[in-house]
């Protein structure tokens, strides 16, 4: 491409009228056929659409505290919950029995209740599908 031409594309460039008004940036970029990568190419995603892929996504890492004693597990879940906010992780799962053989209430199911609500980087929480445990594990999102 020679000058003559590059003079005749950006004379009809000039002369054609945008409906749209548009930056000098965004014009010149056209122009000059550059394609800006700091441009989002898809649509911005549905923030429930996020949150359902979350909740089906399998979970970073997993806890097995049952059988251990009140003080041993919260010390486990302590351990684990630091360790995932450290790297990053956004879903946990934390198996803890369905209290079958507490002879009353499920004392560690109510102790992870608890912890999560206490901890200032835990999210929402939930028990997970029956193929993963049901009321015997618990799921919980990290902030």
């Amino acid at each position: 491409m020679d000058f003559g031409d590059i003079l005749k594309k950006w004379e009809n460039k000039k002369t054609s009228k945008s409906t749209t008004p548009k930056s000098t940036m965004e014009t010149w970029l056209k122009n000059n056929e550059i394609v800006d990568k700091d441009v989002q190419t898809q649509p911005e995603q549905d923030p429930g659409e996020k949150r359902r892929r979350l909740l089906n996504a399998k979970p970073d890492d997993t806890l097995d505290i049952h059988g251990q004693t009140s003080e041993q597990a919260y010390l486990s879940l302590d351990r684990f919950f630091n360790n995932a906010k450290s790297n990053g992780y956004k879903k946990l799962r934390i198996i803890h029995g369905k209290g079958n053989h507490s002879g009353g209430e499920a004392v560690l199911k109510s102790m992870v209740r608890k912890f999560i609500e206490k901890c200032s980087f835990a999210g929402e929480s939930g028990f997970e599908t029956s193929a993963n445990g049901g009321k015997g594990a618990t799921w919980a999102f990290l902030k």
